[in-house]
C-alpha cells in the first residue's frame, strides 16, 4: 500500500491514478545511503534536494522511492528516459539478449550491431547512412570533433555560449557554461560565439521562434524577415572574421539547448550558419543528445525543425532509454578519414547495447511518441504560458514538444533571474507535491522540462496545477 506523505504545501490536484504497486524496499535504511554517499562516492556527483530522493522503481511516467511516495517524472532523468521507466518492450527485449549473449566485439559479426544500424540510419535523410555506436553523449561528440578535424584537416571547432557538449577534457572546449569549466587548460582550438537567445539575448522578440508559445517582447521583424537573426548572423560571421583561421574544422550545436534551458534560436539562423561554416570548408555537427527521437513533436530529429541537413549528427541519452549507449551518424565519406588507422571502442555497439535501441526505436513508434510530444508537449506549454501571464516572476515559456523550459525572472522589464534560493523553494515544493522537475540556464534560473515521451495530459493538468500552487505559495511568502 502506498503510503500518503505530509508536505509543506498542499495542492487541490489529484495525482493521476496508477494502477502499477511497486516491491518493497529491502535495501539500506536512508541513513546508511547517506553515509556511502559521502564517503564512497566522488563529491563532484551531487543531488538534488535539500533532502536528495532515494528512488527505487520507476514505471513509465512514475518513479517511486524508499517509503513508496509515487513521483510524476517530468526530467526523464535529465531527458534520458525516452520511453518511459522500465517499458516492457524495451525489457522483454533485453531479458532475452541477457540470456543469449552480452559482450562480443566489432572484430566479429553478431546479428544485433548489424540489425540496428539498418534501423536507425533509415531515419536519416541522404548521405547520413553511416554509424559509429559509443557509451556516452561527451563520447560521441569528443568523436564528432576528432572526425570533423581528420576529415578536413583544419582544427577549428565553433560552437555557440551557453551550449553543453559533455564534460571530457576533449569536449569541455566545446562546453559554454561555467559552472562545468575547471582550471586546467582545455578548449585548444574551440571558439565561441554569441548565443542567439531571442528572450536573454540583445534582439528578439515575439515572432522568431518556432515554437507555440513566443516571447513577450516587443519584436521589429516583418513577415518573412527577422531582424533577430540578421543581428545574430552579424555576430556570428564577426567570430569568423575575427576568431579563427580562414578555414574552420566544424561547428557544433544543439537544435534547441538542453542544459542551458531549452533556449531556443531564431528561426533560419542555423541554416544560415550552416552556409557560412561550409564556405569556409568546415563540417556541421547537430548535437541531438537531447532532441532527438521524437522529442520535438514534429519531427523525428531536431535539425529537421530548422531545414538544415548536418554532416555529422550525434545521439545519447534517450537513444538507450537509459541504457549506456550513443552515437555518431555520418556520411561514408566522413567516416571513412577515421578508417585510415585504428580506432576502437570495447562496448560501443555491443549486442545488448544494439537490442535495447531497437526496441527503443520500436517502442517510440509502436506507442507513438513523437505524436505523443507533439500533442502533450504542445498542450502543456500553452498551459504553462497561462502561468506566464499571470505571474510576473514567470518571464518565459518556451520549447517544442516535450522539450520545454520556464526561465524565472524577478520581472518581465528587467528579465533579472530570480534568486537561486527563491527558485530553490518554488522547486522544493513542487517535489513535496509529487512533481520531479529539472534546473538548468547560465544562473540555475530555469525549469527544465523533460519528461518521458509517454505523459498524458491528465499528467500535465496535475503538474500545472502543482506548479502553480508552488507560484502561488511563492507570491505568499514575498508578501
Amino acid at each position: 500500500r502506498q503510503q500518503k506523505w505530509k508536505s509543506s504545501v498542499s495542492t487541490q490536484a489529484k495525482m493521476p491514478p496508477c494502477d502499477f504497486v511497486p516491491e518493497k524496499y529491502e535495501s539500506y535504511p536512508y541513513e546508511r545511503m547517506q553515509r556511502i554517499r559521502e564517503q564512497n562516492i566522488a563529491p563532484s556527483l551531487r543531488t538534488y534536494y535539500k533532502k536528495p530522493l532515494l528512488l527505487h522503481q520507476g514505471h513509465m511516467q512514475w518513479l517511486f522511492d524508499h517509503e513508496g511516495r509515487r513521483y510524476l517524472d517530468l526530467f526523464a532523468g535529465i531527458v534520458t528516459v525516452s520511453v518511459g521507466h522500465c517499458h516492457p518492450k524495451v525489457t522483454m527485449a533485453t531479458q532475452k539478449q541477457l540470456a543469449r549473449l552480452w559482450h562480443t566485439t566489432n572484430i566479429y559479426m553478431y546479428p544485433a550491431i548489424h540489425e540496428y544500424a539498418e534501423k536507425l540510419t533509415s531515419l536519416f535523410p541522404d548521405p547520413l547512412k553511416v554509424v559509429y555506436l559509443t557509451n556516452s553523449g561527451s563520447e560521441a561528440n569528443d568523436l564528432a570533433m576528432f572526425m570533423a578535424r581528420l576529415h578536413t584537416r583544419n582544427f577549428d571547432v565553433i560552437s555557440l555560449r551557453g551550449g553543453y557538449h559533455g564534460g571530457s577534457p576533449y569536449t569541455l572546449g566545446l562546453t559554454s557554461l561555467t559552472s562545468y569549466k575547471h582550471g586546467v587548460a582545455n578548449g585548444f582550438g574551440c571558439t565561441t560565439t554569441m548565443l542567439p537567445d531571442v528572450f536573454r539575448g540583445p534582439w528578439g522578440g515575439s515572432h522568431c521562434r518556432d515554437s507555440p508559445v513566443q516571447t513577450v517582447r516587443k519584436c521589429s521583424c516583418t513577415k518573412g524577415a527577422c531582424l533577430a537573426k540578421d543581428q545574430y548572423i552579424e555576430q556570428f560571421k564577426d567570430t569568423l572574421n575575427t576568431s579563427v583561421p580562414k578555414t574552420v574544422a566544424g561547428f557544433i550545436a544543439e537544435p534547441i539547448q538542453g542544459v542551458n534551458g531549452a533556449v531556443q534560436y531564431p528561426r533560419n539562423f542555423l541554416k544560415e550558419a550552416y552556409q557560412l561554416i561550409r564556405e569556409r570548408g568546415g563540417l556541421c555537427i547537430s548535437d541531438e543528445v537531447q532532441t532527438g527521437f521524437g522529442r520535438t513533436g514534429s519531427h523525428f530529429w531536431g535539425f529537421q525543425t530548422h531545414g538544415v541537413v548536418p554532416d555529422i549528427v550525434t545521439l545519447a541519452k534517450g537513444i538507450g532509454n537509459g541504457f549506456p549507449m550513443a552515437a555518431v551518424v555520418t556520411t561514408k565519406e566522413i567516416a571513412s578519414s577515421l578508417a585510415q588507422n585504428l580506432h576502437f571502442n570495447t562496448f560501443g555497439g555491443n549486442p545488448l547495447a544494439c537490442v535495447v535501441g531497437a526496441a527503443v526505436l520500436d517502442a517510440i513508434e509502436e506507442d507513438g511518441l513523437q505524436k505523443n510530444s507533439e500533442d502533450v508537449g504542445t498542450y502543456m506549454l500553452l498551459e504553462l504560458a497561462k502561468l506566464r501571464d499571470k505571474f510576473e516572476i514567470v518571464g518565459d515559456v518556451r520549447g517544442k514538444g516535450l522539450m520545454i523550459g520556464v526561465e524565472m525572472v524577478t520581472d518581465k522589464d528587467s528579465r533579472r533571474p530570480l534568486p537561486a534560493e527563491e527558485i530553490s523553494q518554488i522547486w522544493e515544493d513542487c517535489k513535496d507535491m509529487g512533481v520531479l522537475i529539472g534546473r538548468g540556464g547560465l544562473y540555475s534560473q530555469t525549469f527544465r522540462i523533460k519528461p518521458p515521451m509517454c505523459i498524458t495530459k491528465r499528467d500535465v493538468n496535475f503538474a500545472v496545477e502543482v506548479f502553480r500552487t508552488a507560484l502561488q505559495k511563492h507570491v505568499e511568502r514575498a508578501a
